[in-house]
C-alpha cells in the first residue's frame, strides 16, 4: 500500500462507518443512554440484526470470499467493499433513509468522539495490520459508541449530579405551602396529569412537558421553569422509572406532598425483575410523602391498592368495583366520552375509554384535595381535551381511528381491543408496534393481545417482526407484517392503532391518503 493511499483508504472507513455509527447512536439515544433498557432491546429485537444489520457483513463476507480467491488482487477486493459500504451510508443520509439521533449536546459529543475514535484506530489498522483490517472498523461501529459513551460518562455524572443539586435548592427554596403532586404508574401517568391539570387550571398550576418524567428530565424542567416561583404554587410532576429507587430519587428532589399511583401492570418488567420489584417501585412515591400530605390509589388494581401500606399520611382509594372511598356508578361509553355518578354527581368526559374512569377519579380527589368545589370539578371536565395520541378518537376520511400511540402498555393494549368491541364498523383493524421491555413475559403477553384480538378484528397488522409469530399464534390467523405493500383498508373500517409508531403507517392505511414513496 502506497502511504498516499492511507488518507484515501481512511477517509473511505469513515464513510464507510457513518451509516451504523448513526444508526446507532440513535438507538441507544431512543433507550435514554442506558445500558439496562439498550441490553433489553438488543436480546428482544436480536442481537446480530441491531448490532451488524444485514447487508454489510454480506458485503465482508464477498469480499472475503473473493479474497480468498484472487490472492494476487486481495488488496483491491477489500478497498472495492470498502467503497461499497461507503456509498451504501452516502446513499442512505442523501436520500433521507438514515435514522438520524436528536442532536443534543450528548448526542454531538458522543458522535463527534466515536468519528475521531474511528479514524484513530483506522490508522492504526492500516498502517500495521493492512487494508482488510479497516472492514472490521465499520462493522464495529457499536463498539466504538460504547467507547465514546464510557470517556464521556464520568463528565455525564458530575453533570447530572450538579443538576440533581441545583433542582433540590430550586424546590427547597419554594414557599412552604407550595403543593407538588407526583403522579406514576404502569398506564395512565400522562392522562390522568393532563386530567388534574386542567381540572385545575385557574389555580395555574405548573406541569411536567410530555415525555419528561426521569429524575434529569424533571431537575431540568425544574431549573428552567420554577426558580422565579415566589408565592405558593400547585405543581404537577409525572414520574417515570425504569429500575428500582429512581422514583425514590426524583421525589428527593421534587419533595412531593401528595402522591397518585394510577397502576401496577407489567410495563417494563424486564428492567425491575418482576411485578413485586414494580409495584416497590412505585411504592416509593407513596412512602415518600410527608406525614400531613395525601396519597391516591387506584383500588381496581390490586398491586396498586397494596401500597396503602406505605403510606404515612392520609389515603383515598378510588374505583368502580367496591371497597373504594371514592367510587363511580352508572358508567358509560358515550359517543363524546366517558358518562359517570359519583354520589349524586354526574360527571361527563369527553375521553373515551371505560378504562380511563379511574384516571379521571384519581383527578378528581386530588382537584377536592387542593380546594376545588365538586361542581366546579364536573364543569371543568366536560371541555377537556384528551393529549394528543392517548386513547385519543378522530375520524380522517370518514375512517374512525384510535390513536393510542403515545405509549403502550399491555393494559392499555387490551384496553384498546375492549373499546373496539362494542364499536359498531363493517370492518376492524388493529395496528400494532408491538411491546418492549417485557422481559420472559413478552412471548406469552404478545399471545395473549392476538387470543385477545382474534374475536374483534378482521386485520391485524404489526410493526414489528419479532412480535409477529405470537400474536399470530394466539390470534389463530394470518397476521400481516406492515410495510409500503401492506393494503389499505376499507372507507368504512374502524382502525386502532396502538404503541409507538410513525404517523405515515396510519396515513399509508387509509382508503385515500397518497401511496408512501419509501
Amino acid at each position: 500500500m502506497s502511504i498516499d493511499l492511507a488518507p484515501i483508504l481512511v477517509g473511505l472507513t469513515v464513510g464507510a462507518s457513518a451509516s451504523p455509527m448513526l444508526t446507532f447512536v440513535r438507538l441507544w439515544q431512543l433507550k435514554e443512554w442506558r445500558i439496562d433498557r439498550l441490553r433489553e432491546h438488543l436480546r428482544a429485537e436480536g442481537i446480530l440484526r441491531q448490532l451488524f444489520g444485514m447487508l454489510r457483513p454480506a458485503i465482508v463476507a464477498c469480499a472475503i470470499v473473493l479474497g480468498i480467491a484472487l490472492q494476487a488482487t486481495m488488496p483491491w477486493v477489500w478497498t472495492g467493499a470498502l467503497a461499497g459500504i461507503a456509498c451504501l451510508s452516502v446513499l442512505q443520509i442523501v436520500l433521507r433513509r438514515q435514522p438520524m439521533p436528536v442532536w443534543t449536546m450528548k448526542a454531538v459529543l458522543i458522535t463527534a468522539t466515536t468519528l475521531l475514535c474511528t479514524t484513530t484506530v483506522a490508522g492504526v489498522l492500516l498502517l500495521t495490520l493492512g487494508e482488510a483490517w479497516l472492514l472490521a472498523v465499520a462493522l464495529l461501529q457499536p463498539a466504538c459508541v460504547a467507547v465514546a459513551w464510557l470517556l464521556w460518562r464520568p463528565v455525564d455524572a458530575i453533570l447530572k449530579r450538579n443538576i440533581l443539586r441545583r433542582a433540590a435548592r430550586v424546590r427547597a427554596a419554594l414557599p412552604a405551602q407550595t403543593v407538588v403532586i407526583g403522579i406514576t404508574g404502569s398506564a395512565g401517568k400522562t392522562t390522568t396529569k393532563e386530567l388534574l391539570a386542567h381540572v385545575l387550571a385557574e389555580k395555574h398550576p405548573f406541569t411536567t412537558p410530555a415525555h419528561v418524567n426521569t429524575e434529569i428530565g424533571v431537575a431540568q424542567w425544574i431549573n428552567r421553569t420554577l426558580p422565579s416561583v415566589t408565592d405558593s404554587a400547585i405543581i404537577i410532576v409525572e414520574m417515570g422509572a425504569y429500575r428500582m429507587g429512581e422514583i425514590a430519587l426524583l421525589c428527593q428532589v421534587a419533595q412531593p406532598t401528595m402522591g397518585i399511583v394510577t397502576s401496577v401492570g407489567r410495563q417494563h418488567i424486564a428492567l425491575f425483575g418482576s411485578q413485586e420489584r414494580l409495584c416497590q417501585a412505585k411504592g416509593e412515591l407513596i412512602a415518600a410523602l410527608p406525614k400531613d400530605g395525601h396519597a391516591f390509589l387506584n383500588g381496581d388494581n390490586t398491586l396498586c391498592e397494596s401500597l396503602r401500606s406505605r403510606a404515612q399520611c392520609a389515603v383515598t382509594v378510588v374505583g368502580t368495583g367496591g371497597r373504594a372511598d371514592m367510587e363511580a356508578f352508572d358508567i358509560e361509553e358515550t359517543e363524546d366520552g366517558i358518562a359517570f355518578r359519583i354520589e349524586k354527581t354526574h360527571y361527563a368526559v369527553p375521553l373515551h375509554g371505560t378504562h380511563n374512569v379511574t384516571n379521571v377519579l384519581l383527578a378528581i380527589a386530588a382537584a377536592r384535595a387542593c380546594g376545588m368545589k365538586t361542581s366546579d370539578i364536573a364543569a371543568r371536565l366536560r371541555s377537556f381535551v384528551p393529549p394528543a395520541h392517548t386513547f385519543a378518537v378522530r375520524k380522517e376520511q370518514d375512517t374512525l381511528i384510535l390513536d393510542d400511540t403515545h405509549n403502550s402498555s399491555p393494559a392499555s393494549v387490551l384496553a384498546a381491543i375492549a373499546w373496539a368491541r362494542n364499536q359498531p364498523a363493517e370492518e376492524k383493524v388493529l395496528l400494532f408496534s408491538g411491546l418492549i421491555e417485557l422481559g420472559e413475559s413478552q412471548d406469552r403477553i404478545h399471545a395473549e393481545i392476538g387470543t385477545a384480538a382474534a374475536p374483534v378484528f378482521d386485520r391485524v397488522i404489526v410493526l414489528s417482526p419479532h412480535c409477529r409469530r405470537m400474536v399470530e399464534k394466539g390470534y389463530g390467523k394470518k397476521v400481516e407484517l406492515y410495510d409500503k405493500t401492506t393494503p389499505r383498508i376499507a372507507p368504512t373500517a374502524l382502525l386502532i392503532c396502538v404503541g409507538r409508531m410513525s404517523p405515515r403507517a396510519i396515513q399509508s392505511l387509509l382508503p385515500n391518503s397518497p401511496a408512501p414513496t419509501s
